[in-house]
């Protein structure tokens, strides 16, 4: 069973240290995700770095569902948190948080395995004196397996063996150990722990660079997920859907738009009317986005009609433009939206990355796509 902090003074101790560490971490919403990382602690709220702007903070983490993500000795720790609003530290903007109550493992192994480690050469060294190379197949904070050049039925090793491993894994982590063979694959694969293990500082990093690693795993397993649910969604509707549906007047809007989703689904944009509307979800769109153009309460009652006319049957999206981002965050949650947003084409990047989170998660529950951190 997964561990858990819940001791106060716990708690304050691992973001105390990942404060000091500067710890990365990954803000996490049902839509969205945002790589950041710790910068101060007090008693009652946490600051981590703004990688965001202020508006796709205000809409993207105002989420009761908001949790963070973050490396803690050979594993993974998540936790909910709450947005409190927006702070300086250092000289930089930040992001306070609430301190959660409860702090769990989020990884049931002890150590998570990373199987996509690129091309790296390991050098290791036999208790006869034989330096030789292996590529390196996986890694862990606790061992990693190796696939020597040659078979291991020429040498005298077996379970139990020591042997000196040089692993240049990436930048800032060049890997000194000693690692016992406790497993041996085939003619030529090896399993190693690290014993003794890793120095403190280096499996700081090495825990950081495994979480990283696993969180592009995630990413890469939801997305073909969601190809292969979309697809199969296709099938099941008797064809191909027509894509995102854009209901609005604009056309100038659905031109900005066509480029930025493209990459994620076609676009077809309808006129605000109930049977454009039944007509479009009859072929089972992804996603519903209604475009509102400016604080009218005619077109405001006229787009609340269609948005209940969705009923839930589909992901709604609503964009704004001239609107406070106050008032459109207001009437998504009246409306029962997934999530809205003031658009303008700064934003398009933000926009690609919630619209694909909105998808993901009503195709498959999958995890949020990771949005790309603004320049500091």
């Amino acid at each position: 069973m997964a561990a858990a902090l819940k001791r106060p003074d716990e708690i304050q101790e691992v973001f105390a240290l990942a404060c000091a560490r500067n710890e990365l971490l990954i803000l996490v919403t049902p839509y969205l995700r945002f790589e950041s990382f710790f910068m101060a602690a007090t008693g009652d709220e946490i600051q981590v770095a703004a990688t965001m702007s202020r508006e796709d903070a205000s809409f993207g983490l105002r989420s009761p569902d908001l949790k963070i993500r973050f490396p803690r000795g050979l594993g993974f720790m998540e936790a909910p948190v709450k947005l409190l609003g927006f702070g300086m530290h250092g000289g930089r903007g930040t992001l306070r948080l609430s301190v959660p109550r409860i702090l769990q493992e989020n990884d049931h192994r002890a150590a998570y395995r990373v199987e996509r480690v690129g091309r790296v050469v390991v050098t290791y060294g036999t208790p006869r004196g034989e330096l030789l190379q292996a590529a390196l197949v996986d890694l862990s904070v606790c061992g990693a397996r190796i696939h020597a050049q040659k078979d291991l039925a020429t040498t005298t090793l077996q379970v139990g063996s020591m042997l000196m491993l040089t692993i240049p894994l990436a930048e800032g982590i060049h890997i000194e150990a000693r690692g016992e063979v406790r497993h041996m694959m085939g003619p030529r694969g090896l399993g190693l722990e690290f014993v003794p293990k890793l120095p403190d500082a280096l499996q700081a990093a090495l825990t950081r660079w495994v979480f990283q690693r696993r969180e592009e795993d995630q990413e890469r397993l939801a997305q073909r997920l969601e190809v292969n649910l979309l697809g199969a969604r296709r099938i099941q509707a008797g064809g191909p859907t027509q894509g995102i549906v854009l209901v609005s007047a604009d056309a100038a809007m659905e031109e900005s738009l066509r480029e930025v989703l493209q990459p994620i689904q076609p676009l077809v944009r309808i006129p605000c009317s109930a049977q454009a509307l039944k007509d479009a979800l009859g072929l089972n769109p992804p996603l519903v986005i209604f475009h509102l153009d400016g604080p009218g309460l005619d077109q405001r009652r006229r787009i609340k009609a269609l948005v209940e006319l969705v009923g839930g049957k589909v992901p709604v999206l609503l964009l704004g433009t001239q609107l406070e981002g106050a008032v459109l965050f207001e009437l998504s949650g009246e409306w029962k939206a997934s999530s809205a947003m003031v658009w303008n084409p700064a934003r398009s990047v933000f926009l690609q990355r919630l619209a694909q989170g909105i998808i993901r998660r009503h195709t498959q529950g999958g995890d949020a796509p990771l949005a790309p951190a603004e320049p500091s």
